[in-house]
């Protein structure tokens, strides 16, 4: 895999017509500079709004994936990424004079072409990799979807499809060689769909663009000749229609023996780009969509940005240490006396972190709390919840360091046990429900495996320049 990012040498276009929308779009590829990533810029939009193609910007997942901020999207961004992070470009920005790409074929290629014609431009930053150290699992029990990624130096995608439909039964495919394989054996499979799903989806208003040759139409049903010449006129097909022998619409033939299934795999490099960096793992994915691709996607996405936010504030990697003491204090505003969490031992980004306080007698407080019998304050215990906490906030929004956290309300704060000298904390911060820079957390302080103190939060995230003078914890 390249170790340097790379972009392309001089723009190049192509135009066409969108596969849901039946709307028409010029889309050029132009290069762009280092650690920009990849955008979708709507030319035809006042401003020319960008669209960074990132999970976080997904809005649509029904029949392709939407990205869309406010009011500009763009939809079926997939065959677009998948090409992309095929031919491993870092750094892209792509205009669009309209809402959906040209489908071309229903495949990658019409894109990958474009692409290798505008050629690779070497850019002296180096690729930032997301390395999956751990396995990381999505799993869907309804749909029996399984969603896998597990360490690899490198990068390969296996994909399994089982719609337990006999036009199509069960395939895989499997890419191993990004290099070598995705522009001959991936980037030409194209999308597909079954006969049954056809008219439902046009009565959807969707496939506006489908045709027969730009989409392989599985044959799962028996249709007359009368229901065919119906169809036909219904999606603007100009051709006659029929049932072949081979079960695929007009008798088409496919490109690849599992070409639906290389096509998924295509679907999931595409989404997969969601992420927002490159990585290196090992994919394994049974029955993936749309929808379980992108969840999936803002799985390690979430991953990637801890990652990004760890090497930020933690300079010195330490065994079974997120963020070690100094990397706090780069992080919170608070200082002696009354900076009450040593250091985070485990942290989900906007989920949960784990903080710990270790008492000494040295405590500041413990001289009149209380003389001759010294028992932590509850309300510091508390203090240490909330520090913990603002932690988890401030690392679940860009520049934390310049922002602070105001604490607007405590409830239901109870204490089952005294804190004494020489214990340790271990605090645990939940998030439990985040609406714009308002939050609830939700935390627990313990005594190894013992409850000693437990309190619900309510706190705003605010910039620190400009709130100097708050009341602020």
């Amino acid at each position: 895999m390249l170790e340097l990012q790379r972009t392309i040498e001089k723009p190049v276009s192509l135009s066409g017509i969108g596969l849901h929308t039946g709307t028409s779009c010029i889309m050029t590829f132009k290069p762009a500079p280092e650690n920009y990533g990849i955008r979708f810029v709507r030319v035809d939009l006042g401003g020319n709004p960008e669209i960074p193609a990132n999970a976080d910007n997904v809005v649509d997942v029904s029949r392709g994936t939407t990205l869309g901020i406010g009011e500009a999207k763009v939809h079926t961004v997939e065959h677009v990424l998948a090409a992309v992070v095929g031919l491993q470009i870092d750094n892209l920005i792509i205009e669009m004079n309209g809402i959906e790409p040209p489908v071309g074929d229903g495949s990658s290629m019409p894109y990958v072409k474009q692409l290798l014609d505008a050629g690779f431009e070497q850019q002296n930053a180096p690729k930032d990799y997301l390395i999956i150290d751990e396995t990381v699992i999505y799993h869907n029990e309804e749909k029996k979807i399984d969603i896998v990624a597990l360490p690899l130096d490198g990068y390969r995608a296996t994909v399994m499809v089982d719609y337990q439909n006999p036009a199509l039964g069960s395939q895989h495919t499997g890419l191993f060689d990004l290099e070598k394989e995705f522009v001959t054996e991936f980037a030409p499979a194209r999308t597909f769909c079954f006969l049954s799903e056809v008219e439902l989806l046009a009565n959807n208003g969707l496939i506006k663009g489908g045709d027969i040759d730009n989409a392989v139409v599985i044959v799962d049903i028996n249709s007359s000749i009368d229901e065919l010449e119906i169809l036909r006129k219904k999606l603007g097909i100009k051709e006659k229609v029929i049932i072949g022998p081979n079960g695929i619409l007009n008798n088409r033939e496919l490109r690849f023996p599992n070409e639906p299934a290389r096509h998924k795999l295509l679907d999931l490099l595409g989404d997969l780009a969601l992420i927002g960096a490159p990585i290196k793992a090992q994919i394994l994915a049974a029955r993936p969509g749309h929808k379980a691709n992108v969840e999936f996607a803002k799985q390690i996405r979430k991953l990637y940005q801890q990652k990004k936010l760890v090497k930020k504030f933690q300079f010195v990697k330490k065994e079974g240490v997120v963020f070690d003491i100094n990397a706090i204090e780069r992080i919170l505003p608070h200082r002696y006396p009354f900076l009450l969490v040593d250091k985070i031992v485990h942290l989900e980004l906007d989920k949960k972190v784990i903080g710990v306080k270790s008492v000494t007698i040295n405590e500041p407080f413990f001289q009149g709390h209380f003389p001759g019998q010294p028992i932590m304050p509850g309300v510091l215990i508390i203090e240490s919840m909330a520090q913990t906490g603002g932690i988890l906030l401030l690392n679940s929004f860009p520049n934390p360091e310049d922002k602070l956290v105001l604490f607007m309300q405590i409830n239901n704060a109870k204490f089952r046990k005294p804190v004494y000298p020489g214990d340790q904390l271990y605090l645990e911060v939940d998030m439990t429900n985040k609406k714009s820079k308002v939050v609830m957390m939700s935390g627990k302080a313990y005594v190894n495996e013992t409850l000693v103190a437990e309190a619900e939060f309510m706190a705003a995230i605010v910039d620190r320049e400009t709130n100097k003078g708050e009341n602020i914890k």
